[in-house]
């Protein structure tokens, strides 16, 4: 988690002092927004200058949330809530008649140019308040991750690839169709690492019974494969969490239904980290001999260059 992030703390404070300079005008002067759209004054402004409280009010809840983002972030949810129906009811009103259009500068000021900003924060608090790892300091050297991890068949991955060469293989999350992608090709593909002498291991955020299920449904019973749920082999091998990009970019859409729908792998429920990235590593006494991080989430077969380099 990049606990340094200092750009949603910088947006949450431009946004109270907006909000707590607005509510103050409009408690302050609550005529003048009506004067200079040109509609008659309310005949109770104390329920305009309520508004203004409310407005400024919300200004004194970001800039708490400036602090933390990831531990506030309802405050920013309900924020964004109110700058999503805020426009939906003045075009409400203003296509009835009941505001004038020249209204809407208020809107954009108030709700429309937060949107984005307040998206965005509120995706990365999503993003690190679900990463597996959050806070955690002791992180797994490599030389210990291979030691540690116990895969399906009894063995360390430090042991099986003492034996020979070993091909680690780190899905994403169970549902994701690139993963079920990377498992049949590596099923169809049993007679080339066969016949290389090479173990595949496959690593995968279910648990132990969820990957004997999956592994046996692709044909590959008899490869061990290992459960991660936290994370821990995969950042081990230094495999980030994807960016937004690399996890919705165009590239992503494209072979996402290509591959689910053309080539009939369908889609599956969530089950792990969503935003982790995968990729493939072929080790041997515990030391990495070449490594192939996929460079997005649609990059679902990795591990192939790194038996085409085998064989050359």
């Amino acid at each position: 988690m990049n606990t340094e992030l200092k750009w949603p703390g910088f947006v949450l404070r431009c946004a109270a002092v907006y909000n707590l300079l607005w509510g103050a005008w409009v408690i302050l002067f609550p005529n003048h927004l009506f004067d200079w759209t040109g509609i008659d004054r309310p005949n109770y402004p104390g329920i305009w200058q309520c508004v203004g409280m409310i407005v400024g009010v919300y200004g004194i809840g970001y800039w708490i949330a400036a602090s933390d983002f990831r531990r506030h972030w309802p405050i920013v949810l309900v924020g964004f809530l109110g700058k999503i129906f805020g426009p939906i009811g003045f075009v409400q009103s203003a296509v009835t008649g009941a505001l004038p259009w020249s209204w809407g500068w208020t809107i954009v000021t108030n709700d429309l140019i937060w949107w984005l900003p307040f998206a965005a924060i509120l995706y990365q608090a999503f993003k690190d308040n679900t990463d597996p790892l959050r806070g955690e300091k002791d992180m797994w050297s490599l030389e210990e991750a291979n030691r540690r991890s116990i895969a399906s068949n009894g063995q360390s991955l430090l042991e099986m690839s003492r034996e020979r060469k070993v091909l680690v293989v780190f899905l994403r999350h169970a549902g994701c169709t690139f993963c079920r992608e990377t498992l049949d090709e590596l099923s169809k593909r049993r007679s080339e690492w066969t016949s290389k002498g090479i173990q595949p291991v496959v690593v995968h955020m279910g648990t132990a019974d969820e990957g004997v299920a999956m592994m046996k449904r692709f044909g590959l019973a008899d490869v061990p494969n290992l459960s991660d749920p936290d994370c821990r082999l995969f950042r081990a091998y230094h495999l980030p969490r994807g960016t937004w990009r690399q996890l919705f970019g165009w590239r992503v859409w494209k072979e996402g239904f290509r591959t689910a729908l053309i080539k009939g792998y369908g889609f599956g429920s969530l089950a792990g980290d969503g935003f982790q990235l995968s990729g493939a590593f072929l080790i041997r006494d515990g030391q990495i001999l070449s490594a192939a991080p996929s460079k997005d989430a649609a990059d679902s077969c990795p591990w192939k260059p790194l038996l085409a380099q085998e064989s050359a």
